[in-house]
């Protein structure tokens, strides 16, 4: 897909990486990848050249031939290893946009409401215009979507 340096990391900034070239993007509908990832499906991609540019992942051996990289702070999944490579968590880049999946594995796995979630109404207006004005007085702790020379910053009071 890419042929420049790709970045990302965790949601707190203990774990940062960098990539030479990510591969294919995909989904993945097994319950493992769903009880990982907390969610319906995990979003993965093939990362070729990897480095821990900050910190590295612990790892939970998921399986007799998987194990999974996670950040021990803030718990972030970050990776999917097996002898056959290793998958970056789509969500942990920089720009997430660039690795847009292009196929779903374990397709028997998906759950019986997956197809339908893009048609679930969404929030009015009026609550969409109340949600905008919660989230706009967050103070986020999130690492940015970009490297950083230090982390955390200085928490000024």
């Amino acid at each position: 897909m890419s042929t420049t340096s790709i970045t990302g990391g965790c949601q707190c900034g203990a774990v940062r990486y960098r990539i030479e070239r990510l591969g294919r993007p995909t989904i993945c509908h097994c319950r493992m990848c769903q009880k990982a990832f907390g969610g319906f499906f995990a979003p993965l991609v093939t990362a070729h050249g990897t480095e821990w540019t900050r910190g590295a992942p612990s790892h939970f051996q998921s399986s007799d031939k998987i194990r999974r990289g996670f950040c021990a702070d803030c718990g972030t999944p970050l990776s999917y290893e097996a002898a056959d490579g290793l998958e970056i968590a789509i969500g942990t880049l920089d720009r997430p946009e660039i690795a847009a999946p292009v196929a779903q594995v374990n397709a028997a796995h998906r759950r019986p409401f997956f197809d339908g979630l893009c048609a679930l109404p969404e929030v009015t207006a009026e609550n969409a215009a109340e949600n905008d004005a919660w989230n706009a007085s967050l103070t986020s702790f999130q690492h940015p979507d970009h490297d950083t020379e230090t982390w955390p910053p200085e928490i000024r009071t």
